[in-house]
């Protein structure tokens, strides 16, 4: 399908090294947000799942676990960032080192408020992330930069995060009870 664009001069690198040259929880990720944003706003289960972020009082009145629903979303929560992990340890770098997520938690966190909780745009904001962090690695290569310390590159995606996150954001309101403990009442 891709034959004649790899066969131009532009071609070759943008379908060998951009679309094909990547780890295959890559293009998970890229599946999985389209499937997470049906869950989350086409069906039963997500519909309680956001409802148990804004009121569980009324899921709990609807006779739902609240516990259970939440424990339910932990989990998926949980296997998505196992398998970001595994990205980290085995396409990334190939071997496990001592804080190698570098503080991506609170950027995904940071692209999650900034997307409005929404997982299309929080893939495009962590996109967005992506490609400053690969233009600081590249920035750390010009010549002209050998003065500046790499410290200070390697800066630039969180600082530039925060700025957008600060300049663009709007108003994002959290789920009410996000975080909040739940108790049923008797």
């Amino acid at each position: 399908m891709l034959g004649w664009v790899a066969e131009t001069p532009i071609g070759d690198p943008l379908v060998n090294q951009l679309i094909l040259g990547n780890n295959v929880i890559t293009y998970f990720a890229f599946v999985v947000v389209p499937i997470t944003t049906w869950v989350l706003f086409r069906t039963r289960f997500g519909l309680r799942l956001r409802a148990v972020g804004e009121n569980p009082k009324a899921i709990d009145t609807a006779g739902i676990s609240v516990t259970r629903l939440r424990y339910q979303a932990l989990i998926i929560t949980a296997v998505l960032v196992g398998i970001g992990g595994a990205y980290l340890s085995i396409a990334q770098s190939a071997q496990f080192n001592n804080n190698m997520s570098n503080g991506r938690g609170y950027v995904a966190l940071a692209a999650l408020i900034f997307a409005k909780w929404r997982p299309g745009p929080a893939l495009l904001v962590c996109l967005m992330f992506g490609f400053l962090d690969a233009v600081q690695i590249r920035i750390q290569t010009i010549p002209i930069l050998s003065d500046v310390p790499v410290q200070f590159i390697q800066i630039l995606p969180y600082v530039l995060t925060v700025i957008l996150l600060a300049g663009f954001i709007g108003r994002a309101i959290a789920p009410r009870a996000s975080g909040l403990p739940y108790t049923k009442e008797r």
